[in-house]
């Protein structure tokens, strides 16, 4: 049999039109408490929205729309335990609601409102904490509130006096004691009040706090009591000192913020020493004061009620309180309001398992999306639009939503908006973009969820290291060589022209990263062909550059290389050939390594920082080589150092070879045949990092260049010295068999 409680929380639901008076299922009471809240909130959210609808206010509409899609998510998690299937309707529904208006029939519209009334109607909380569900409530109201003062919008406005009018009719059935029931419910009808007559937001907003204050019973700021009673009297002194100037609107202000924001926090302790005059100084300074100001008495007769009545019974409970020896209590922020967001990659190892899970499931089936939209098959489309949503990435949701809210519920939009385009049988191409920007966001909720781990970091940072330090050796060897030949042939003169060509080089260095990101940031749509181009781009310089390398690995070829250009310089004698031959040989390494790092920005998202860091330690690094090479003038071990920075470079083409054809598995460029299962599911940082993804395309493109590696590096390094040194033994047996 229900409790004179619990009978009194489901009458005022059937009463409100909430809830019908069904099997009551047992839930802990801070799911009952969300579910309240949500039902209270949706209750009034959508008679407003329901309202803009039917008033062709379409703009009004689609804020209200919008706001209960970002509160829904809130108490998702409680509904499921109650009612899975109608909690996912009832998610659908919102965001599909959002998504149609201004597209679709009102009256279609309409019928999703009331379909989500139906639904709502089947959760019926057994105990929940009616003040707490209230006090949730009223945060939605000042929030609300706020953006109606801070924009001049009147849906905001409408939606804070509604759920402002739900919660004063929900007090009713709440069981505080009489004293603070009484309290409350005066704030409760002030608060109304305020909006009704369209006050500041500041002040509704200190009012919702003291509200709060009491429904829940924590404090909400840490705060020195000594200090408060004298805060008080100092404000009583300025109230009577607008009095007597006849401002009666600041003296009400400065009345309220005596009690609201300074007795209301002695509250606790009085209680104790003292209820009764407790009582009194409440209904003295709450209304008996407030009523004077507000009928505009005479200042003498505000003046003797503050000093003889107020101020002595405060006086009184003030050296209770000291004598009594009550502990000091710091109090922190309470727990009514919206917890503080956790950071990117804050979950546990579980949740982020099953991310990746849910994430790969998703991707298939957006694949298998695609292939059923274009055969025509629209009805199994639409199923797997579903699919992909409600049974994975409403999971990929719940430690999502606690990092970064907005940003799920941009892929809630997106899902709602692809489920929308199918059944208006949008042309294929719409169907493929909004699919893109799904699959595109779908790594970024893994990034988020999992974080950057170490190792993806560390691999960013040895890859920045690597590409700044390869391209800046042949820069400082060749630039090295020729200065050094300048002072040995005493022609130092030429020298500033060297400087000079390596500073423009610079600029046009800083000109080319400038344009270079300005074509990415403005490619919209086209980014990911952007990127895809750009990696494809690297890796064939890469390649490039590494057998250029290994036919220079040998110390006498290098110098060789050296000194001929050494010597087309100096032949020539003009000092624009200095300038241009040192410009060319650090802008050409300067091209490239733009291209470098603009693909690998691609790649290594939230890394930046290690990246940053490993391009400064690879300058420093150049500038310690041309240091040794020129001020002691060590023989450098041009063998080793090239044989390094082919072997990283020829890592970063593949690498970058993997991640370009993802980009265009995901642009629908190449097929995607998916893996799972077969090759390692990497964590999307160090996927990134490495281009190695469960996807047979890049596997076989990775393998296949790899291969190429392995066997020119055979050649090269092994089969080629062979046969020369063969060569020249066989020239040499030649040469002796002449001599005899």
């Amino acid at each position: 049999m229900l409790s004179q409680y619990q009978y009194g929380v489901l009458l005022l639901a059937v009463l409100l039109g909430s809830v019908t008076p069904s099997a009551i299922f047992a839930q802990t009471p801070d799911t009952d408490t969300e579910v309240l809240f949500i039902k209270e909130f949706l209750a009034a959210s959508m008679n407003l929205l329901e309202q803009k609808i039917q008033q062709g206010d379409m703009g009004g509409a689609k804020y209200i729309s919008k706001t209960m899609t970002e509160v829904f998510p809130q108490s998702f998690s409680a509904l499921r335990q109650m009612n899975q299937e109608k909690s996912e309707e009832i998610h659908i529904l919102l965001l599909d609601i959002h998504s149609n208006i201004g597209k679709i029939e009102n009256n279609v519209i309409l019928d999703e409102i009331s379909s989500i009334r139906k639904s709502i109607q089947l959760f019926a909380p057994e105990n929940p904490d009616v003040g707490k569900a209230i006090s949730k409530l009223l945060i939605i109201v000042d929030e609300q509130y706020q953006v109606s003062k801070t924009e001049n919008n009147d849906s905001p406005y409408r939606l804070s006096k509604s759920i402002a009018q739900r919660s004063l009719e929900l007090f009713e059935f709440t069981n505080y004691d009489q004293r603070l029931s009484q309290e409350i419910r005066a704030f409760l009808e002030d608060l109304k009040q305020k909006i009704d007559t369209n006050d500041e937001f500041v002040s509704v907003g200190t009012l919702i706090t003291a509200i709060n204050r009491d429904l829940i019973g924590t404090e909400t700021v840490v705060y020195d009591k000594q200090n408060l009673y004298q805060t008080i009297r100092d404000l009583y002194a300025e109230l009577l000192v607008m009095v007597d100037e006849g401002d009666y609107e600041k003296a009400e202000s400065l009345a309220i913020e005596a009690y609201l924001e300074n007795f209301e926090y002695l509250e606790s302790d009085i209680e104790l020493v003292d209820s009764e005059r407790l009582y009194t100084l409440e209904i003295d300074m709450r209304e008996e004061l407030r009523q004077m100001i507000q009928k505009q008495e005479e200042p003498e007769k505000i003046r003797l009620f503050i000093e003889d009545t107020i101020l002595p019974n405060l006086k009184t409970v003030e050296d209770k309180v000291r004598s009594s020896n009550l502990p000091e209590l710091d109090m922190d922020a309470s727990a009514f309001g919206s917890a503080d967001l956790k950071e990117m990659g804050d979950s546990t190892e579980n949740e982020k398992s099953e991310v990746r899970n849910e994430i790969d499931f998703i991707r298939d089936t957006l694949e298998a999306l695609l292939i059923q939209y274009r055969n025509g098959d629209f009805d199994s489309a639409y199923s797997s639009a579903r699919t992909a949503y409600l049974d994975s990435y409403e999971y990929v949701e719940i430690p999502l939503r606690t990092i970064d809210p907005d940003f799920t519920l941009e892929v809630e939009f997106q899902f709602a908006e692809l489920r929308n385009m199918i059944k208006e049988q949008a042309d294929y191409e719409k169907i493929q973009e909004v699919t893109i920007a799904i699959k595109r966001n779908l790594d970024e909720s893994e990034r988020i969820v999992s974080g950057t781990g170490t190792i993806a970091p560390s691999i960013a940072f040895v890859s920045s290291f690597a590409i700044i330090f390869r391209e800046g050796l042949e820069s400082v060897l060749i630039l090295g060589a020729i200065i050094t030949y300048l002072e040995a042939s005493r022609n130092t003169q030429f020298k500033k022209y060297i400087y000079y060509g390596i500073l423009a080089a610079f600029g046009a260095t800083a000109v080319t990263w400038v344009i270079a990101s300005y074509i990415i940031d403005i490619s919209g749509t086209s980014r990911e062909l952007i990127e895809a181009i750009a990696a494809l781009s690297a890796t064939a310089v890469l390649f490039y550059v590494s057998f250029w390398v290994l036919n220079k690995i040998e110390h006498k070829k290098w110098m060789e290389f050296v000194k001929a250009k050494v010597w087309q310089a100096t032949t020539t004698g003009s000092v624009m050939v200095f300038v241009m031959l040192s410009f060319f040989t650090v802008y050409r390494e300067g091209f490239e390594t733009v291209l470098f790092y603009q693909a690998m920005s691609g790649f290594a998202k939230y890394m930046e920082a290690f990246v940053g860091l490993g391009f400064v330690i690879g300058i420093g690094s150049l500038l310690l080589l041309y240091f040794v090479m020129r001020k002691l003038g060590k023989r450098l071990p041009l063998r080793a150092l090239f044989g390094l920075t082919m072997g990283v470079g020829a890592y970063l083409s593949i690498a970058f070879l993997g991640n370009a054809i993802r980009e265009l598995q995901i642009i629908e460029v190449l097929p995607y045949t998916g893996l799972i299962g077969i090759i390692p599911r990497l964590d999307i940082n160090l996927a990134a990092m490495t281009g190695i993804y469960p996807t047979l395309e890049t596997i076989i493109g990775q393998i296949a260049l790899l291969a190429v590696y392995l066997v020119a590096s055979t050649y090269v390094l092994v089969m080629r010295p062979r046969k020369e040194t063969q060569l020249a033994s066989m020239r040499k047996s030649r040469g002796a068999s002449t001599v005899e």
